[in-house]
């Protein structure tokens, strides 16, 4: 099933990234870039979520999030795009009817990772496998296949090639790495980032005859090749 997710966002430069980086997860998308243009096309388009926002022209976030509550009376999930840092203003808008909450500047992980959380769904499982050249991980059961032979791995190089592998042309940093995998703030940890990258990507090698998959980005982290 493609969910269609309602984008409203005024910028257009971010309007489409995010456009972008929602139809390259399997959604489909709506772009939106008013509040009043958004509430033509809630009522055209019925999207399966809005992501939205909170500084609009013609119509602002929380009068959106209003009539969309009050005046339409719409249960569809609204995550709200804000740059605003305040707890008590992000507490506001989930108490106004907000799923969710997304603080700019975004990571586009995160974004999914709402997303899904949100909907119900769970990453690419959806299609069952994600695939990167002979690279497949099975997400549900977490296993992974090289050229047709399954990789065993540890829980954590198994959390490290996901986010490589779902996210292939990104350049994670070794501090967002420890953030997504170790699930906490960086401490400085470039070791226990360092040692199991070497590690997963040495079995990959070992797996297909030498080929390198994990490449270091020099002075900023690693990504695929």
């Amino acid at each position: 099933m493609r969910h269609t997710i309602l984008i409203v966002e005024d910028e257009t430069d971010i309007n489409n990234l995010l456009a972008r980086l929602l139809e390259a997860e399997g959604f489909e998308t709506v772009q939106a870039y008013s509040g009043t243009e958004a509430i033509r096309l809630l009522n055209q388009e019925n999207p399966d979520l809005i992501l939205m926002d909170l500084l609009l022209p013609e119509l602002c976030g929380e009068e959106l999030l209003w009539k969309i509550r009050h005046e339409l009376r719409c249960n569809v999930p609204v995550l709200v795009l804000t740059a605003r840092g305040a707890l008590k203003e992000k507490m506001d808008m989930l108490k106004a009817g907000a799923d969710d909450y997304i603080t700019k500047p975004f990571e586009p992980e995160e974004v999914i990772a709402r997303i899904d959380a949100v909907l119900g769904r769970d990453g690419k499982d959806d299609q069952g496998v994600i695939t990167y050249k002979n690279i497949e991980l099975w997400p549900e059961s977490r296993k992974v296949a090289v050229g047709g032979k399954e990789l065993a791995l540890t829980s954590r190089e198994y959390d490290l090639l996901y986010l490589f592998v779902r996210y292939p042309e990104r350049v994670f940093s070794r501090e967002r790495l420890y953030e997504l995998v170790w699930e906490g703030g960086y401490y400085g940890e470039n070791n226990t980032v360092n040692v199991h990258v070497s590690n997963l990507r040495r079995k990959l090698r070992e797996a297909n005859s030498g080929e390198e998959y994990v490449q270091t980005v020099y002075g900023i982290g690693f990504q695929l090749k």
